[in-house]
């Protein structure tokens, strides 16, 4: 199994420049604009006109930049446009009609057909399906044309209109411009005031309904990430293996990820037991290198202990060495497979006491095929079957005398392109249980609890202290009465 190079790590960051939603906008919105106007690059007045109508464009380049529009939000994106219709009346239909062309040619031929056939091999007809996706998607992403269609239309336009009256001498009106910046702040404030209310709430205090744990329960605690996996179609699917030990375990039944329900974000809360307002990872697009905060990979160190990641090139931007990546450039009906012999080949020659393994089929589906379709189902099955092959082999190994196996996703998919990160339908409750010699048998705890508990309950299972800003509780509920000690 391959694991990431260098550029490939590379190129990983360089895509999420244009597939996260924030960086995209003004990418897409100047090089729109260059190309429209490619003729007129020889001339000496075009580079200072548009620099400077770029420049008194730039107010509302930023406020999209700070400003995501999800779910429901974006209906209001329209209304911005439309005012600037009232108020100047001047747009050029052939540079909408030519960026409305390139941004689907963009989003359904390059991504979701040519990206996808090369990437995972997806069938050069992809784009039959994938437009369908990229109108119903609702995440904050390239691929929502229901958010990013206004944004550019109203960026091209304002800065067009400023272009041209530069270009042909005229004055511009900057009080008239300035009052509909601020009328557009105060409107988005507003929206996002009043209106943005659906955030998971978050632990206010550090760690604490269990003391730290001086002697380890579990000689080794297994962690089974399936990325991606939406709970009511894991509900849906035929998986003898995962419903054994989720039936022969303690089965969270409303496990909250956290927001934003981004892979990178998802893995570094679950790791380190905390937000990204406090790790620093906001998004996939890791601007700056490595977290903020210890991760349970220091607090396993602190002990003597060991553990390691098998996961995606994104997770190193994270969290570093203590990943091992694996290459996301491979089949979509091979990835899981080269992953499980992965991993089998770390647990042999490494041995490490917390072992975790992210399964990306799942999750790879969802965005190129979508999470309603039998593809989806076929992919959560196949990966009950792969971890089947997983934990038998580590019981064969006699890896799994006293350990704990926790099973979870990191995010659900929403419809559309599987977005995730804004917390849809389909994205925020996550399949989540616990199996293993000191768990309870069959039990359901109906309690709303977060994935920020993956970090200090690993801890706890181990012996080693909880990270240093770990806010998550102890799933103690899962614990049989022997494996802790509560607080009185």
């Amino acid at each position: 199994m391959k694991s990431a190079s260098k550029f490939e790590k590379v190129a990983a960051r360089c895509w999420n420049l244009l597939n996260e939603g924030k960086p995209f906008t003004p990418i897409f919105t100047v090089g729109t604009m260059l190309l429209f106007y490619i003729g007129s690059w020889g001339e000496a007045s075009f580079w200072s006109n548009m620099g400077l109508s770029l420049l008194l464009t730039l107010p509302l380049f930023i406020l999209f930049f700070i400003y995501d529009f999800p779910l429901f939000l974006r209906n209001y994106l329209w209304l911005p446009f439309v005012a600037y219709l009232l108020i100047w009346n001047d747009v050029s239909l052939p540079l909408l009609f030519f960026s409305i062309g390139l941004y689907f040619f963009f989003t359904v031929f390059f991504w979701g057909t040519l990206y996808y056939h090369l990437r995972i091999g997806t069938d050069w007809l992809n784009f039959t399906r994938f437009w369908k996706l990229v109108l119903k998607n609702s995440d904050s992403t390239s691929g929502n044309a229901q958010e990013q269609l206004p944004k550019f239309l109203l960026l091209l336009s304002v800065w067009q209109y400023l272009f041209e009256k530069l270009q042909a001498g005229y004055s511009v009106s900057i009080s008239t411009l300035g009052l509909f910046y601020g009328g557009l702040m105060l409107y988005t404030w507003i929206l996002h005031r009043y209106l943005f209310d659906w955030k998971p709430s978050m632990y206010s205090e550090y760690t604490n309904n269990v003391p730290e744990n001086k002697k380890a329960i579990n000689e080794k605690v297994i962690v089974l990430v399936v990325d991606g996996m939406r709970k009511e179609r894991f509900y849906e699917a035929n998986t003898p293996f995962l419903d054994y030990l989720k039936n022969n375990g303690t089965e969270y039944t409303n496990m909250e990820t956290v927001y934003p329900a981004r892979t990178v974000v998802c893995f570094t809360s679950m790791f380190t037991g905390t937000y990204p307002f406090e790790h620093g990872i906001t998004s996939n697009m890791v601007w700056k290198l490595g977290i903020k905060t210890e991760s349970i990979f220091d607090s396993l160190r602190k002990v003597g202990k060991k553990g390691r990641l098998l996961g995606i090139a994104h997770l190193v931007d994270s969290m570093g060495n203590d990943v091992e990546t694996v290459t996301a450039v491979m089949h979509k009906d091979e990835a899981d497979r080269n992953i499980i012999n992965k991993a089998k080949k770390i647990m042999e020659e490494q041995d490490p006491d917390l072992m975790i393994v992210q399964l990306i089929g799942t999750d790879q589906i969802g965005h190129s095929r979508g999470v309603l379709y039998d593809e989806y189902i076929e992919k959560i099955e196949e990966a009950d079957a792969l971890l089947k092959d997983y934990v038998e082999w580590l019981e064969e190994k006699g890896k799994l005398n006293n350990a704990t196996i926790i099973v979870c996703a990191d995010h659900g998919q929403a419809d559309g392109i599987g977005g995730h990160g804004h917390l849809d339908e389909g994205e925020r409750y996550v399949p989540f249980f616990m199996y293993g010699p000191h768990i309870e048998k069959g039990k359901v705890v109906e309690e709303k609890h977060s994935l920020v508990s993956v970090a200090p309950t690993i801890a706890y299972l181990l012996g080693a202290p909880y990270p240093s800003r770990s806010r998550g509780k102890v799933l103690i509920e899962a614990f049989k009465k022997r494996g802790v000690i509560k607080d009185e």
